[in-house]
């Protein structure tokens, strides 16, 4: 049977300006300048407190500060997740498909595990057979442990396998745990970020991805 594990942000969900937003605003309430949506492209995709330090000035980057930013961001984006965010056109139905051919599916994200349960819940409903988020004992990918808990808990094996994601570290993540990578272009990154990534599939829309795994 075949599996297949999804990024969230830039892969299923279009969550971008929602998060551009609650960095700003948290930007504004430290009293630092706040940064353009296309920026945010390249701030996502390692967790929030990363995001958090690209968006500090260089000499602000402390523990303190990005500990600090953490705790306005997570209230406001608490109440803000989900004013702008959407699923990609075409996800939904891909997912449907997928779930009625047998196929195997979850979502693996470096977002916090009670935001990426919360939002993939709100959008998805329960069509995954596991949805995995950071979590404070599990490294963040591209490590691939999140990904080897997902496949244990769902008896995949790696030949059998796909990681579909939007970035580098999602093809870092597939690399690193010995599984099929799909980068997906309709995301927050580049094709060329994707390829040197190592991907080994490229999709242009959520449609492609079920004709890679029926091939």
């Amino acid at each position: 049977m075949k599996t297949i594990i999804f990024d969230l942000d830039g892969t299923l969900l279009d969550t971008l300006a929602d998060l551009a937003n609650s960095a700003n605003y948290t930007m504004e309430q430290m009293g630092y300048s706040v940064h353009p949506l296309e920026s945010y492209r390249y701030f996502v995709g390692n967790g929030v407190p990363k995001l958090l330090e690209r968006c500090l000035p260089e000499d602000k980057r402390t523990p303190e500060n990005i500990e600090a930013a953490r705790a306005i961001f997570a209230e406001h984006y608490n109440t803000h997740f989900a004013d702008k965010t959407r699923p990609y056109d075409g996800v939904s139905e891909l997912l449907e498909k997928l779930k009625s051919s047998g196929v195997k599916m979850a979502v693996a994200s470096n977002k916090s595990d009670d935001f990426t349960k919360s939002l993939v819940k709100r959008f998805f409903g329960d069509v995954f057979d596991m949805v995995q988020g950071g979590k404070a004992d599990v490294p963040k990918k591209p490590a691939p442990d999140i990904v080897y808990g997902i496949m244990e808990k769902l008896g995949a094996v790696p030949e059998n396998t796909y990681f579909a994601g939007d970035s580098n570290v999602d093809m870092y993540t597939a690399k690193n745990a010995g599984i099929t990578a799909i980068g997906c272009l309709w995301g927050f990154r580049t094709k060329e970020e994707l390829v040197e990534g190592g991907a080994d599939h490229l999709a242009e829309s959520p449609s492609d991805i079920y004709r890679i795994l029926e091939d």
